[in-house]
């Protein structure tokens, strides 16, 4: 594990995290490039968790403040805010993602993992109670979670992905009202609901919309916890070829010679959670050809080309090999 990031390397890169986050504390996309404006709820929430995992509590603590702050009456979020020429967030698409909702979860939890400090959880739990009932809201009976909601109405099936995603949502919510003493049960059962679907049918179009160039429909059933034991290896096994490209990373789809490093990182956060922790190393160690000199991360890399792409350094990035890391460090 030589070859991962060290601690001070980690400490620059939150820094850029933290440089980036708008005096609201909104953390836009980007470091500096063609995205550097936008906003999005759950690329917001990783970005708070790798400034927590880099020391950055103080901006941690105001990135779920002012995500507090800005939540619908209905507990979700607009799908894009964009930041104006004065540094405020505004909304540019205004839609539900059922994902981008219910990942507020995962991040007070793991702030709450990070640092022990119950009032701000205490202080946050009310904005992930209001998601994660809107989450649960929008269970189909299949299980599945619809993906989204527009003027039509709601999806008729969920993505795997982003289910799979909800099922973590579900359990750390679950185990926050636990270590508040407001337990919540039925978010439960709703996370097992999603974890007998993914079980049952991942590949059934009547349940999740097929995305199988995606190497996220590959992993996060594990990366998300609704696959566990021999399944989980199966499932990475499975297309390890597709995806995997030795020494730069994973493909983001499977018909592009793009690798990018979040997805790397989940990858070897998917295969941490299975005691694979070679594989997992030597992936971060792979992505560490995206780092640039300041600390933060490019997004990807066409490897044909020899080129960065897109033009952007992303916080949520920058995040995933953050949190990737402290997980091999345990």
């Amino acid at each position: 594990m030589s070859l991962l990031p060290s601690e001070g390397d980690l400490r620059r890169t939150g820094a850029t995290i933290a440089a980036t986050q708008a005096a609201c504390g909104a953390v836009p996309w980007d470091v500096a490039g063609d995205t550097g404006g936008k906003v999005d709820p759950w690329d917001h929430v990783e970005a708070a968790m790798g400034l927590v995992s880099t020391g950055f509590v103080d901006e941690a603590a105001a990135a779920y403040d002012w995500l507090a702050s800005v939540q619908r009456e209905d507990g979700s979020w607009p799908i894009e805010w964009w930041l104006n020429d004065a540094g405020t967030p505004e909304v540019r698409d205004d839609g539900l993602d059922t994902n981008l909702t219910g990942y507020v979860a995962v991040g007070v939890w793991h702030h709450w993992r990070t640092r022990g400090e119950i009032a701000a959880v205490r202080r946050w739990w009310p904005t992930v109670v209001a998601a994660l009932d809107a989450v649960v809201a929008r269970q189909l009976p299949s299980g599945a979670i619809a993906w989204a909601v527009g003027v039509g109405g709601a999806a008729d099936v969920g993505l795997l992905a982003g289910s799979a995603c909800l099922h973590l949502a579900l359990r750390c919510g679950a185990a926050i009202g636990d270590a508040v003493g407001d337990p919540r049960p039925g978010w439960r059962e709703a996370a097992d609901r999603i974890a007998l679907a993914v079980a049952a049918g991942p590949d059934d179009p009547a349940v999740f919309d097929p995305k199988p160039r995606y190497s996220m429909e590959w992993y996060y059933p594990v990366l998300g916890g609704a696959l566990r034991g021999a399944a989980a290896h199966a499932r990475l096994d499975s297309r390890w070829a597709d995806f995997v490209v030795p020494g730069l990373g994973i493909r983001c789809v499977d018909d592009h010679p793009w690798v990018t490093g979040a997805e790397t990182c989940e990858l070897a956060l998917s295969l941490t959670a299975l005691g694979r922790r070679e594989e997992a190393a030597r992936l971060v160690a792979d992505v560490q050809h995206l780092r640039d000199e300041d600390g933060s991360y490019w997004t990807g890399y066409v490897f044909p080309d020899d080129a960065r792409w897109p033009v952007e350094r992303s916080t949520w990035t920058s995040a995933a090999v953050v949190l990737a890391t402290r997980a091999l460090q345990r």
